[in-house]
């Protein structure tokens, strides 16, 4: 009986020391979960300079002026490669976007046919240079620009003519020509900086005269000649923008 009093009695007094036991031992530290990450917006603000190249088609038609009148020497397309750069700069209101371009490109696009005028003749006009001036409206999801641009553009030009039998050159004249341009285009940025994109233009030329004198008695009654031009060209390009925000990057938890 004694026993059994004993082993109660240490029962008890083991019940009652737990909790202060449990009360000794320190509290467990507090971790705030760290706050979700929010993916950045791109901004397309900002200088930017870049490369481009592709394809391109002059229309061109080459008239005689005479003192009887004109007289249509025949038209001609002619498709080659274009390549150049562009230096611009964009900014951003919400999603829209404004910007301002000069472009510059080499061209190689050359037609020949004979002369309607004179079927013992022919013309070659070559356009080796183009520029355009342009403002740009765009609207942007995130990295991804639509744009549409507008503006001036030139064109160095060179027109012969030659003998069919001999191909003997009688006579150039260069000219650089103004008109204006329409576009639309595409673009992505796929860093922080650097976007790639591609582009349509259209250019509307309209006429240029050329004066010249030969001694060539085939053409001693042409005053001059009228040359008029349309070009298109589709090009893919590839930018830098200086100062670049960061690109999207998806959230984590």
């Amino acid at each position: 009986m004694k026993k059994l009093v004993i082993a109660a009695a240490g029962m008890i007094a083991a019940g009652l020391s737990a909790p202060a036991s449990a009360a000794d031992l320190a509290a467990r530290p507090y971790t705030k979960a760290p706050p979700p990450m929010v993916a950045p917006i791109y901004d397309w603000t900002g200088f930017y300079i870049g490369a481009n190249g592709g394809w391109g088609q002059s229309h061109s038609c080459v008239d005689f002026v005479t003192a009887a009148g004109t007289f249509a020497s025949g038209c001609g397309d002619r498709s080659g490669g274009v390549a150049g750069g562009q230096i611009g700069y964009r900014w951003q209101t919400n999603q829209f976007v404004f910007g301002l371009e000069a472009q510059g490109d080499w061209a190689d696009l050359k037609n020949t046919r004979v002369s309607l005028f004179n079927p013992t003749l022919s013309t070659t006009a070559k356009t080796d240079a183009i520029g355009l001036f342009t403002g740009q409206l765009g609207w942007a999801w995130n990295s991804a620009l639509l744009y549409v641009k507008g503006g001036a553009a030139v064109t160095s030009n060179r027109l012969t003519i030659f003998d069919n039998t001999t191909g003997i050159g009688l006579v150039s004249a260069d000219s650089t020509r103004w008109g204006g341009t329409l576009g639309v285009g595409f673009e992505y940025g796929f860093t922080p900086n650097w976007s790639v994109g591609v582009e349509y233009d259209h250019l509307w030329m309209g006429h240029a005269n050329n004066s010249f004198s030969v001694v060539d008695p085939r053409l001693a009654a042409v005053l001059n000649d009228r040359v008029s031009q349309d070009v298109d060209m589709v090009t893919v390009r590839l930018n830098y923008r200086f100062g670049g925000y960061g690109a999207p990057v998806a959230a984590r938890y």
